[in-house]
């Protein structure tokens, strides 16, 4: 494990770098909890009042500014990406533990984000339509809302805040970024190259710490738009919160307890990798990943003993070796989790295929590693099989007939992600028609979002404001603009125009 030396944090408020806070927060290393990745300053109530001014203030003159002007700052942004894509992999490694190749293909998801950003700058940003009168034109434009606040999570720490800081910004709207506390680093590495880029400094605000940092930015009535991917017990306060402000609008993405549904007909070694990819893939720590495998019973004993044997041969280590499967759990905490998962499965009469547990790798031995846990389960309310875990922890349930797979999959309160793995085409259909999900595959995992799809959940996952390509509609408003262009008032609907 290298051990470069710590990065020195620092907020951005104001157009200014600050690293003077109300305490230090040390970033650590998943892998290697010895390992201090930076030492970042907490922003004070005072600092974040500040930071939301500045962008409350910096709002007018963006907005006026040439969208396409706009759009080349993501151009110069695209570029700089590019050039630092390797650096870039290896300290999201490093903070949150995720394998080397992981972390690389989210810089390219991040980058990929920034391309379609600066293509859609030269796009309409509206519609002409017709009026019931003649003389008139109608049209529909979309302007920016004003102040938003980006709350981002650390499993996709550079990928998910462009997924929001890219509409938000092209579309003219200032920005107050708080990257989460688990992976300060990859943040402000993302906004130092946003000013490298050119952007104004005023336009965008870098604000570290926990949840009292997103508190004070939720609770500011300056603050329009608040975009969040985290738990869904967080996002719901933040609705709750937003309730009273009429002009406020929350884009909340908060969560799965996701499914792969493999039919009677599916390929057997497709369905294995995609289930196992879906599963332990960031060991577990996607809002997308897969904790029910929902098999048809025809197939289950075949699956079953693949699947186990698969997992049995996954590596599982230092991030950035390139044989890892999976790296750590992100603290001890969320280790702990599943830990409490794993126990509660067994408590819930489940037959445990594949015990998991902690295990020490020998190239990263003092991280927070995991190995999987695989069950058998047919008690769907089961709260193993209903919470969101969050971890290398799955169920398989077995379903005999495809509605009763259909009543399975929608049988949480949740509805993000979910994949089927079947060769029928009616059976495609039947699942895109009758399942409740943001995000649907076919033979593929039911991870692996792409940037120019919405990404965003129903039910528990989300609130109907999708992020990536989706959120334009969440940061923009929609105005009518119409014009007369007769030599007298015409009015629609046959309303009179006279005047006594």
């Amino acid at each position: 494990m290298m051990h470069p030396a710590p990065m020195i944090g620092r907020l951005w408020i104001a157009g200014e770098w600050q690293d003077i806070g109300s305490g230090e927060w040390l970033s650590r290393s998943p892998s290697d909890p010895e390992t201090i990745i930076g030492r970042f300053p907490i922003a004070t109530p005072e600092q974040i009042d500040r930071a939301i001014a500045t962008a409350r203030d910096a709002f007018p003159s963006w907005r006026r500014q040439s969208r396409i002007l706009r759009a080349e700052c993501f151009d110069r942004l695209a570029r700089l990406i590019e050039r630092d894509t390797d650096s870039l992999a290896q300290l999201m490694a490093m903070e949150i533990g995720k394998p080397l190749s992981e972390c690389r293909a989210e810089v390219i998801e991040g980058l990929h984000m920034v391309q379609y950003v600066f293509g859609t700058g030269r796009e309409p940003i509206g519609q002409i339509v017709a009026s019931e009168i003649p003389e008139k034109d109608a049209f529909v434009r979309r302007v920016p809302k004003g102040v938003v606040a980006v709350i981002t999570p650390w499993n996709f720490p550079f990928a998910v805040p462009l997924w929001m800081l890219g509409p938000s910004l092209l579309e003219g709207n200032t920005v107050l970024f708080k990257p989460s506390e688990s992976s300060p680093a990859v943040g402000q590495r993302l906004v130092e190259l946003f000013l490298e880029a050119g952007f104004p400094g005023e336009v965008l605000q870098l604000l570290h710490g926990a949840d009292a940092v997103g508190e004070r930015l939720v609770q500011s009535p300056v603050v329009q738009v608040v975009l969040f991917t985290g738990s869904a017990a967080v996002g719901r306060t933040i609705m709750q919160q937003s309730a009273g402000m009429s002009d406020r609008i929350v884009a909340a993405e908060m969560g799965g307890k996701n499914a792969v549904i493999i039919a009677a007909d599916a390929q057997l070694e497709m369905a294995v990798n995609a289930a196992i990819l879906s599963a332990f893939k960031t060991a577990g720590q996607r809002c997308v990943s897969a904790s029910r495998l929902i098999v048809a019973e025809s197939l289950l004993a075949r699956f079953t003993e693949r699947f186990v044997a698969t997992a049995d041969r996954l590596r599982i280590g230092n991030p950035l070796n390139p044989q890892t499967f999976y790296g750590p759990l992100i603290h001890a905490a969320a280790r702990d989790n599943v830990l409490r998962y794993n126990a509660l499965a067994e408590s819930e009469g489940a037959e445990i295929l594949r015990r998991g547990g902690p295990i020490q790798p020998s190239d990263a031995p003092h991280g927070y590693f995991l190995s999987p846990q695989i069950y058998r389960l047919d008690s769907p309310k089961a709260r193993c099989l209903q919470e969101e875990v969050f971890g290398p922890h799955v169920g398989i349930v077995s379903f005999r007939e495809l509605p009763e797979a259909i009543d399975l999959a929608n049988g949480t309160d949740y509805g993000l992600s979910l994949a089927v793995i079947t060769e029928s085409y009616r059976t495609m259909r039947l699942i895109r028609e009758e399942c409740r999900f943001g995000m649907g595959y076919v033979n593929l995992p039911c991870i692996g979002a792409e940037v120019h799809l919405p990404f965003g959940g129903v039910k528990r996952s989300g609130n109907g404001h999708p992020s990536a390509a989706g959120l334009v509609d969440t940061v923009t408003h929609r105005i009518a603009w119409t014009v007369n262009h007769g030599e007298s008032i015409r009015m629609a609907q046959g309303l009179t125009a006279e005047v006594p």
